[in-house]
């Protein structure tokens, strides 16, 4: 029971770093840099003085095992790979995508979708994958799936800018509906 127990804190724990290095800082009185980076110290006392307590190994063995890779660590700092709906500047070069990119979500999003294409929503960026899997995996968390396919080397070619995250993720401020295969 121990394994299941653990997986659990650590899940817990990926959630409160994405919540507050994405989304929140100032709840837990926490300042990002321009860059998205904050002091791991910082983060740990921030945590614990708002009723959340973990170690550095808790924060470690959370940012190792996160199959997403959502954060990165550089000595005694950390920070968001990408999904911030604060403002940070990630620093990332444009990058050529490669000629097809998915994206992942749920039926009942497909009618705006066809109208709007992909919007940022409340993120910086439009998050693209180069698998299906991840896309597929992505669009199950609201129920049944629907992968898109994303004409990338088209938006790329007509001068959309692309972007590639520390772990993978590709972005882009968004996809017009004419770049998009859609279903049906």
């Amino acid at each position: 029971m121990t394994g299941v127990s653990d997986e659990r804190r650590t899940v817990k724990v990926s959630k409160y770093l994405s919540k507050h290095l994405r989304h929140q800082p100032e709840r837990i009185g926490i300042t990002l840099d321009a860059n998205g980076w904050v002091a791991i110290d910082d983060v740990l006392r921030a945590a614990a003085a708002h009723g959340f307590r973990m170690s550095r190994a808790d924060l470690d063995h959370a940012v190792a095992v996160n199959d997403k890779q959502r954060f990165t660590v550089d000595g005694g700092r950390i920070r968001a790979n990408q999904g911030h709906t604060v403002a940070v500047d990630l620093e990332l070069a444009p990058a050529e995508p490669p000629a097809y990119l998915y994206h992942g979500t749920a039926p009942h999003s497909l009618p705006a979708i066809r109208v709007e294409g992909l919007c940022r929503m409340d993120r910086h960026h439009v998050h693209l994958t180069a698998d299906r899997e991840t896309a597929t995996r992505v669009g199950a968390r609201r129920g049944r799936p629907v992968v898109l396919a994303v004409d990338a080397g088209a938006m790329h070619r007509a001068g959309l800018v692309f972007h590639v995250s520390a772990n993978g993720v590709w972005l882009t401020d968004a996809v017009p509906p004419r770049f998009l295969r859609l279903p049906g």
